[in-house]
């Protein structure tokens, strides 16, 4: 890149700028144009050039005539950090304060075809309580969980088929039609709320966490008996389980607007 001197700035001030111009790249608007960066950075327009000829140099951008694009260079660079990423060690903090928070168990979820395992857990410390597990699998269409992985995961629809829709209480849906209408709640709402569909006694209330490409990363959310939760609780918890969902998508580097 240019030197300090012929930019006349600082290397931190640099930098910044830098980061200002890399800031204009999103999923959203993968290839602005020069004047698109000057206009979104507020840069100079002559600085703005500069920087943005010597970042294609440098390889940390790509021109494709009059438009831009993150450079492969800095793919390559990003790409160990993506390596190892462990859900449930950036998470599992954010269980431990949603359960102090609300009082009732914390769980993450992954999906496995039609069922859902419990990957983190973080436990109430009621003496009246169902227990949540790490490794405890459970049907994808009973439950919270599995209506909000049925909201934002395509693919959890090949896994079902409406004859295996085994009924395990009342009120366990028994159809794929029923099933939609509640993903479709799920998604416009943010959350699900669900009590009694797996055990009579059980409720569920949970969100979508996202990852660093938009997709869904898992079902964030809290497990509790119903003769000490009822939906008429939901207006107090459902805020709560969105507010820890969002904050482990933050962690995983989601930006608002991508799903």
């Amino acid at each position: 890149m240019a030197s300090d001197q012929a930019s006349g700035s600082s290397p931190l001030l640099v930098l910044h700028k830098v980061a200002e111009i890399l800031n204009c790249f999103s999923l959203a608007d993968p290839e602005p144009t020069l004047q698109q960066i000057i206009r979104l950075t507020g840069l100079p327009s002559s600085t703005c050039q500069r920087l943005v000829q010597n970042m294609v140099r440098e390889g940390f951008l790509d021109r494709d005539g009059d438009r831009y694009r993150i450079g492969l260079g800095i793919v390559r660079w990003a790409a160990p950090g993506t390596l190892g990423l462990d859900v449930v060690k950036l998470v599992k903090p954010l269980l431990q304060q949603l359960r102090d928070e609300t009082g009732e168990s914390a769980c993450l979820y992954l999906r496995d075809g039609a069922f859902r395992t419990v990957v983190a857990v973080a436990e109430t410390r009621h003496v009246v309580m169902r227990p949540f597990t790490v490794g405890m699998v459970m049907p994808l269409h009973a439950g919270a969980p599995g209506k909000v992985f049925l909201a934002y995961d395509p693919d959890a629809w090949d896994a079902l088929t409406e004859s295996e829709l085994s009924r395990f209480t009342p009120a366990t849906p028994a159809t794929l039609d029923r099933l939609r209408q509640q993903a479709q709640e799920a998604r416009e709402q943010g959350y699900y709320a669900a009590f009694g569909e797996r055990n009579e006694d059980v409720g569920s209330i949970s969100a979508p966490v996202f990852d660093h490409t938009g997709s869904l990363a898992g079902v964030l959310g809290l497990g509790f008996p119903t003769q000490r939760i009822t939906p008429a609780d939901i207006p107090r918890l459902a805020p709560a389980v969105v507010r820890s969902a969002a904050a482990a998508s933050e962690a995983l580097a989601y930006q608002p607007g991508l799903v």
